[in-house]
């Protein structure tokens, strides 16, 4: 999600020792180091800010202390050696025409400072480069390290990390994201409208 300041409070936040409960028994996995990696966001404190910066490339970041929910994503790849920002930037050279910035925000061209922080454009990227998966209410379907996209209220697109822990009953599983309070695990798959479900784990 990007280019708003969006708080709002999912329906299901758990207490803060159902988010110490580990659930699933990942593998030593790209899989599990991304959840690792997803994980330790949730220690930094990061201002939620959506605003357009320029930054270095490759390997360019925003501030530190500021970020949306990309970042969180970004940050996680980032953790392990993955830079998101060029491998969207190669894809979009491309195939420029396969994105939506010309169709969402009239572009012509790519922008190395904002394309992969951008959730329709990570969307697109996950579908080229990864898995794509059906979406669904089963909460079985989402694996630790899988990316799911949401449709928040007032058509904002935001995207989280599966995390390798479920809510308290032991139904879902959580997510790492930022939707305004910074990088947080919260019980929000099926607070929102599903959009995408991915996953992406490069060789």
């Amino acid at each position: 999600m990007q280019g708003r300041n969006l708080r709002l409070r999912p329906r299901h936040l758990l207490p803060a020792v159902a988010l110490l409960t580990p659930a699933l028994s990942a593998a030593d996995s790209f899989q599990s180091r991304l959840v690792a990696a997803a994980l330790e966001r949730t220690a930094h404190t990061v201002e939620y800010d959506g605003s357009y910066f320029s930054i270095e490339y490759p390997g360019g970041d925003v501030p530190a202390g500021k970020g949306v929910c990309t970042d969180v994503v970004i940050r996680a790849y980032r953790a392990l050696g993955i830079d998101l920002q060029v491998a969207v930037h190669e894809d979009m050279t491309l195939d420029f025409a396969a994105y939506p910035s010309r169709r969402i925000w009239g572009l012509t061209g790519t922008d190395t400072n904002i394309d992969h922080r951008r959730v329709p454009n990570l969307q697109v990227f996950f579908e080229r480069n990864g898995k794509s998966f059906p979406v669904t209410r089963d909460p079985g379907n989402y694996l630790p390290g899988d990316l799911v996209t949401w449709m928040l209220p007032g058509n904002l697109p935001h995207i989280g990390i599966v995390a390798d822990r479920r809510d308290t009953s032991g139904d879902r599983p959580l997510i790492v994201h930022n939707i305004g309070r910074g990088p947080k695990l919260e019980d929000i798959l099926f607070t929102y409208e599903i959009t995408g479900h991915y996953r992406y784990a490069p060789d």
